[in-house]
């Protein structure tokens, strides 16, 4: 293989910028820097054949494939992983994948003949440089896409490409029963969402009809129920499923320990003997088992909380007090709840906000359930995750330029998916092009921390993880004003411009907090560099992302990546 087979849209190969000169169509440049030319990253490396089996406790073979093939340096954990998971039938086979190869081409391809339908490249050359990196990332275990991407690239013609998804509800029977539909298509292609439910009237206001509301933790049970049989992305993984309600909602001490209450249910069916292992009889029995729970608080609450003043819960329809309780108390129930079944968790709603780059569009009131990705109601995001080991040299410096290269060519990826991807809802979709966020992330943290001798409890560990994150911040943002020089910025860019900018300049004076370590001196040089080129320019040029990075879990791409 000498190179991948790009389609050719009649784009000029001779110096015509991009990549030899100044660029015509704006500052990004797709320059190769992983790959070499004329060489096919799979000609690098040596690949073997292998057997591909997932067996459950008891022995039983619960998935197998034979002479897959696979490179020599990816483990067998991985191999297992990937074939099982990830490995399809592609538009226009007829078999199941049979190697890595054919899956990373597929997804590959796939975005490189969308890049080039959509004007991100200037030329077939930046289309073919552009895939040979990328081919290069994937393959080497250096980054990886979030899991609906390799699911669903290549093999529908509108693929769902994003993990994270906020869903709105507002107190209508109509949205609570459609939020169930969403939610079910959702967890049916492989992805999660969240949705605060303080929209909700509790169950102490009346209705129209002189009754009773039901109250959002009665509908929660209905949307558990549904999470507990909709296996995400078809396969055995459980849906990913968040639950918010704000602090001042009247149902709030009912939320607080609905789940404490039924994990105390499974320990009483554990003791009469029933089985209490994951996915065992006493848990499938009891409720709210397939979403995390959360509570949004206030810098309001959390100052009533140090000065133990009372806190007041108010109607959702008349705003009127429903309920006074001592702040202090409140939070120990929160406390005491999450101790017992680590639930409800904790969301800062007034920090959250602070730093929204689209305030004057909306509220940041929710998140996606491991609450990496936070933004506007009716958002979704899809993710990718930068393996940091692989950018750790023998000697033990930090590849700094490699590390940077790997962000511009995986933002710009991300960003291609957006305008091709199918999503749930016609909001979803709409808000998805208005706004535009992605959610580039790293893992191996702990490895890389490891490998370099620094304990997780040490201020040089943290100066370490936090301008590692801010690096990647920055040069993510750079990218993306460097693609809205070419193609534009987000829909809403100019309306917010203002608050963008504001939290923009908040990063960059992050930066200056970081610990002043000798070790980090040219790290911390080189993200200063960054940030003022990231903002410089996004004043000119604006940016093509509302959001570009967070710091996702990274399961099944983990395996995928051989991280720890």
């Amino acid at each position: 293989m000498a190179s991948l087979d790009i389609p050719t849209n009649g784009g000029s190969t001779s110096d015509s910028g991009g990549l030899f000169g100044p660029d015509p169509a704006g500052v990004l440049r797709i320059t190769r820097y992983f790959s070499t030319e004329g060489v096919h990253p799979f000609d690098e490396v040596e690949w073997d054949h292998r057997y591909a089996c997932i067996t459950a406790e008891n022995g039983e073979v619960i998935f197998e494939q034979n002479d897959v093939e696979m490179p020599t340096f990816w483990s067998q954990m991985a191999t297992n992983v990937v074939v099982s998971k990830y490995f399809k039938i592609g538009l226009g086979q007829t078999a199941r994948e049979k190697s890595l190869k054919s899956l990373i081409t597929r997804v590959v391809h796939t975005l490189t003949t969308w890049g080039q339908e959509n004007g991100y490249f200037l030329n077939d050359i930046e289309a073919h440089v552009f895939a040979d990196d990328l081919t290069h990332l994937l393959l080497y275990q250096k980054a990886a896409f979030n899991s609906p991407v390799w699911f669903n690239v290549g093999t529908e013609v509108e693929p769902q490409c994003s993990a994270c998804f906020i869903n709105a509800v507002n107190d209508t029977m109509d949205a609570i029963l459609g939020l169930a539909k969403t939610e079910g298509l959702l967890f049916k292609f492989g992805s999660g969402t969240g949705t605060n439910f303080s929209a909700l009237r509790s169950s102490r206001e009346r209705l129209t009809n002189g009754g009773f509301a039901s109250g959002p933790v009665s509908f929660m049970r209905g949307y558990d129920a549904f999470a507990g049989v909709i296996k995400s992305g078809g396969r055995t993984r459980r849906a990913a499923k968040m639950v918010i309600l704000n602090i001042d909602h009247p149902d709030i001490q009912d939320f607080v320990s609905c789940k404490a209450r039924e994990e105390k249910k499974a320990w009483a069916l554990i003791d009469a003997g029933y089985d209490g292992s994951f996915g065992g009889e006493a848990y499938s029995s009891v409720m709210f088992q397939n979403s995390n729970n959360s509570v949004r608080v206030t810098d309001d609450f959390m100052d009533a909380v140090i000065r133990d003043k009372d806190w007041h819960t108010r109607a959702v329809v008349s705003k009127e007090i429903m309920g006074t309780f001592k702040a202090r108390a409140l939070m120990r129930e929160i406390a005491e709840a999450a101790h017992l079944c680590g639930d409800p968790g904790m969301q800062y709603d007034t920090t959250v906000n602070e730093w929204n780059t689209c305030a004057n569009s909306g509220r940041i009131n929710a998140s996606n359930p491991c609450s990496e990705f936070m933004f506007l109601d009716d958002s979704a995001c899809n993710l990718s995750s930068l393996n940091l080991m692989k950018f750790r040299k023998p000697t033990g410096e930090f590849d700094v330029e490699a590390y940077k290269q790997a962000v511009t060519i995986m933002i710009l990826a991300q960003e291609i998916i957006i305008d091709r991807a199918s999503y749930p809802t016609p909001q979803i979709a709409n808000n998805s092009k208005r706004y535009r966020p992605l959610g580039l992330g790293y893992a191996n943290l702990g490895a890389l921390l490891m490998a370099n001798g620094l304990p997780y409890d040490s201020d040089e560990g943290r100066a370490y993880a936090a301008v590692l994150t801010a690096l990647m911040t920055g040069q993510a943002f750079k990218v993306s004003a460097e693609i809205a020089s070419r193609v534009g910025t987000f829909q809403e860019y100019t309306k917010n411009r203002e608050p963008f900018l504001r939290v923009m300049n908040k990063h960059r004076a992050q930066v200056e907090r970081i610990e002043r370590l000798r070790s980090l001196k040219e790290l911390i040089k080189a993200t200063r560099t960054v940030w003022d080129e990231a903002i410089k320019l996004g004043e000119q040029y604006g940016y093509r992302n509302a959001q570009t990075t967070l710091l996702a879990p990274t399961g099944t791409i983990g395996f995928m990546m051989d991280w720890g």
